[in-house]
């Protein structure tokens, strides 16, 4: 293992957060803001990161130095992320600055706040500003750096990128990064005119088109999106908070007037046919919540968009929806997004993958000599991407019932403590009765909230990265 190298790449991604920190000190400065809380970070930032870049290290890099070092970076992230929180002096503890900023980074967007409002302004951009700078990964930035340390960036986006199977959009690492992050910032930019020309003002469009791009969910609204009371904002909202959830190798596809690929492929259709058959179910099981159809069609397609998005915005808290509803919720936080979009969960195309490979299993008792294989977008799927999604998925459901064991020890109800488990690792935020969208997490033991902010980055990651770090063998030189 080597150490030092993986500590000087911590270092740099380190001094790029310290610089992201200039923008929300920006923000104070325009309010007339206290900025001791972002120039001590900063300063402290600094330190670090250029103590840590100034390791000096061979160059060998391969898949476990990969591994190791984006597990540290979201660590690192999350903790050094949380000084401006803990600086502040709007945080009762240490560790729920740091559950926020866990929340922020890995786009969980669950939250110890109860009253946001009271908040300064440069406070909540940074909020806001951690889900857009976790959306598309820190592999993004760490792709920047790493040509001047000499290493090949695919160890590093090998262990981070969501979804079954890891693939680029073209050759260069480095040139897939920059084309994931021109249609991010492009989306991003596209949302904040939509919901201004709604009018939504500026600095509240800039809040929300950030954590719609990282499908986090924190607003500067108490009620979240349901403050506006608007229709033609939650529309708006709704839509990006799909097109964030979209495999964004679909849209490099209709960038190269590739439509009939982009159209073609299985887990936008299977996303697409979740998102219309779960709205269209808990609209009619909800009538008896809403005055009339349409009403129920409102509320229930944007908390299905912010749901299976795993973004979290609240105009309606389903808490009060018939069980029926609830669970339909509760399953969809378990399937997620897309692979290769901003959104968390298992993901559509491990779903999809699964019940194709129980199809096929039913066919071989069936019709024993017959030979079936799974595909996926017209591409066999190998027994070995099989069998690591049936690993992923032992861990995933593992680590669910792990954590609520520990969060169960505040004395919680079951539907708590499993709902508190299962929005942290699928990065979805709110849960069911008092972890509701009208809800907050500050009533949870430290304990608890350490261990939910190690379920988000847990979750964020997809489990292995941080396993890795805790494997012995990991740390022996080789």
């Amino acid at each position: 293992m080597n150490v030092k190298l993986v500590l000087k790449l911590v270092g740099r991604v380190v001094l790029l957060e310290a610089a992201a920190m200039v923008l929300p000190l920006a923000v104070a400065l325009i309010y007339r803001e206290d900025l001791a809380p972002f120039l001590l970070a900063i300063a402290i930032v600094a330190v670090v990161g250029f103590a840590l870049s100034a390791l000096p290290a061979e160059q060998r890099f391969f898949t476990r130095e990969g591994f190791v070092a984006v597990g540290l970076i979201w660590i690192f992230t999350g903790l050094i992320g949380a000084l401006p929180f803990i600086f502040c002096g709007y945080f009762a503890t240490p560790i729920d600055a740091i559950f926020e900023s866990c929340s922020g980074f890995t786009t969980t967007g669950s939250t110890i706040l109860t009253d946001i409002e009271s908040l300064p302004k440069g406070i909540l951009f940074w909020r806001a500003f951690t889900h857009w700078l976790g959306g598309m990964g820190v592999l993004v930035l760490a792709t920047a750096i790493v040509p001047k340390l000499g290493i090949r960036s695919h160890y590093l986006t090998k262990a981070e990128t969501p979804g079954p199977v890891f693939s680029k959009l073209v050759p260069k690492q480095s040139q897939t990064s920059k084309i994931l992050y021109s249609m991010y910032f492009a989306l991003t930019a596209l949302e904040v005119v939509c919901l201004k020309i709604a009018g939504m003002p500026l600095y509240d469009s800039l809040i929300h088109a950030f954590s719609t791009a990282g499908t986090g969910g924190f607003s500067n609204r108490n009620a979240s999106v349901g403050a506006y009371d608007s229709v033609a904002i939650d529309v708006i909202i709704t839509i990006f908070m799909l097109l964030f959830s979209i495999n964004f190798a679909v849209y490099f596809l209709i960038l190269t007037k590739k439509w009939r690929d982009a159209l073609a492929s299985d887990e936008l259709r299977f996303f697409l046919a979740v998102v219309v058959t779960a709205t269209a179910v808990i609209t009619l099981a909800n009538l008896g919540v809403y005055s009339g159809v349409w009403e129920s069609l409102r509320y229930t397609s944007f908390q299905v968009a912010s749901i299976i998005s795993t973004t979290g915005f609240g105009t309606a808290d389903f808490v009060l929806w018939p069980q029926f509803s609830q669970l339909i919720i509760v399953l969809i936080m378990f399937c997620g997004a897309s692979a290769g979009s901003t959104g968390g969960g298992m993901k559509c195309s491990r779903v999809l993958i699964l019940l194709r490979a129980v199809r096929r299993e039913v066919h071989r008792i069936t019709h024993p000599r017959s030979v079936e294989v799974v595909k996926l977008d017209g591409k066999l799927v190998s027994e070995s991407t099989l069998h690591s999604l049936l690993v992923f998925l032992g861990a995933y459901v593992i680590t669910i019932f792990a954590a609520a064991l520990v969060i169960s020890l505040d004395g919680c109800s079951f539907a708590v403590s499993f709902s508190a488990a299962l929005t942290c690792v699928s990065n979805v935020g709110p849960g069911l009765e008092a972890i509701g969208p009208s809800g907050n997490f500050a009533a949870f033991s430290g304990l608890a909230k350490g261990v939910m902010s190690l379920c988000m980055i847990v979750g964020r990651l997809e489990i292995f990265p941080i396993l890795v770090l805790f494997s012995p063998s990991t740390w022996r030189r080789t």
